[in-house]
């Protein structure tokens, strides 16, 4: 029986389509989503990843089947038909491109948005800027014995857009300062400094963030957030956390030769034991502030300045020596 051409595209169409559907949302090429904002941005990489499929079986598919269809025979050593162009393929194969790349923009600028990226961003004045750019080995994930220094690092100005925001006030809100090379999560409502992100599960976070000496970014991949931390510039992202544990939080902007060991963790609990975690920080910050930070004040060669963390993790100096140069 001999199938018209018409039917056996339509055939291939439908087999295509469902292939590229079912690979683009059971590839399982991401993390786990920890938040509600990871099921968004797996959404919007699902859906590229479908398109792509689709367009790569076909792109292939064509190249296969036209190297199989039209290649030499044995013994023709003619030239081939001349080919004039098509116009309105030509047409169809740029529209359809623009039409999906233009479909694709608006979809990632309103998963952006969903999760702060287009939030006002005010231009300001890094609190310790000449500060921690004046120091040699700025910080480590160390210790921190001085609170007074950790309010003039950690703290940061608050967003003036308050009457903006007002409506979509979120559950909790934590000042984020990035240095090298550590974070610092300063809780204003609390009163509350760490070196850790700790969160109540189902509740809107929001991060005011900024950075204190060089470009960093802020990349917890099983939430998907990920933002750049400027110095003078304020960025914000919001997320909800759905499922508790520990999460790495790690720098994903190259700012230092140490850049590799700066990262800490977010760590999601019951609002039960967030609150419990809360007052033991409280307490602890009366007596005693220890945290997640150290500060170079005796302008110390990094190599002295860190051996003494470092060979807590099995690295020497003459390591430290060759990294540094």
């Amino acid at each position: 029986m001999n199938i018209p051409s018409t039917i056996w595209t339509l055939l291939i169409g439908i087999v295509l389509t469902l292939a590229s559907f079912w690979f683009g949302q059971n590839h399982g090429l991401l993390p786990t989503a920890a938040s509600d904002e990871a099921f968004l941005v797996d959404g919007l990489f699902n859906t590229m990843m479908t398109i792509s499929v689709g367009i790569f079986i076909i792109v292939e598919g064509t190249l296969i089947f036209s190297a199989i269809k039209y290649r030499r025979k044995a013994g023709d050593n003619t030239d081939g038909e001349p080919i004039h162009g098509n116009v309105p393929l030509e047409i169809l194969w740029t529209a359809i491109p623009a039409i999906i790349v233009i479909g694709l923009s608006v979809y990632s600028f309103d998963v952006y948005n969903s999760i702060g990226g287009f939030h006002s961003h005010d231009v300001q004045e890094s609190p310790i800027a000449d500060l921690a750019t004046s120091m040699p080995g700025a910080a480590i994930a160390a210790t921190l014995d001085d609170a007074s220094n950790v309010t003039n690092i950690a703290q940061l100005p608050q967003t003036e857009n308050a009457a903006e925001n007002e409506a979509t006030q979120p559950d909790l809100v934590v000042n984020v300062t990035g240095l090298q090379y550590a974070f610092i999560f300063n809780y204003p409502d609390i009163n509350v400094y760490s070196g850790e992100l700790h969160v109540p599960i189902g509740k809107e976070v929001l991060l005011d963030m900024a950075a204190n000496d060089v470009i960093h970014a802020f990349w917890v991949p099983e939430f998907r957030i990920k933002q750049d931390l400027i110095p003078g510039r304020q960025t914000q992202l919001r997320f909800t956390p759905k499922k508790e544990g520990d999460y790495k939080v790690i720098c994903a902007e190259l700012c230092g030769p140490y850049h590799g060991v700066m990262n800490t963790k977010v760590v999601v609990q019951t609002p039960e034991d967030f609150d419990n975690w809360v007052k033991e920080q409280q307490i602890a910050n009366k007596e005693t502030f220890n945290q997640a930070v150290a500060i170079n004040t005796a302008e110390k060669s990094p190599d002295e300045f860190l051996a003494h963390y470092t060979s807590e993790m099995g690295i020497s100096s003459e390591m430290l020596h060759q990294i540094h140069n």
